[in-house]
């Protein structure tokens, strides 16, 4: 199984996860976990996602999750599991 982590950090509002898990969905990446926080008004969510069966390019969907981000006045970043687990290594 390939996975990727989704962070996302903005000003709280209705949909958030909606809207992050639909696009997730369009290119046929699996939600496998989700752990989301409101601070105030700050809301934070990482999920855990499934991209074995991924129906485009892993660079197309990380650059469209910024775009969709950016438009929503939120920050998304996608990242590939093995990126992350080479940051991460102590």
């Amino acid at each position: 199984m390939k996975k990727a982590v989704v962070t996302v950090i903005g000003k709280d509002m209705v949909g958030i996860l909606a809207k992050v898990s639909g696009k997730c969905a369009e290119y046929n990446a699996n939600v496998i976990e989700v752990t989301q926080s409101v601070m105030q008004e700050l809301f934070t969510m990482v999920m855990l996602i499934d991209i074995t069966n991924i129906n485009d390019e892993f660079a197309n969907m990380v650059k469209n999750m910024k775009e969709m981000g950016e438009k929503e006045n939120l920050q998304i970043h996608v990242m590939h599991e093995d990126i992350f687990n080479v940051m991460h290594k102590i």
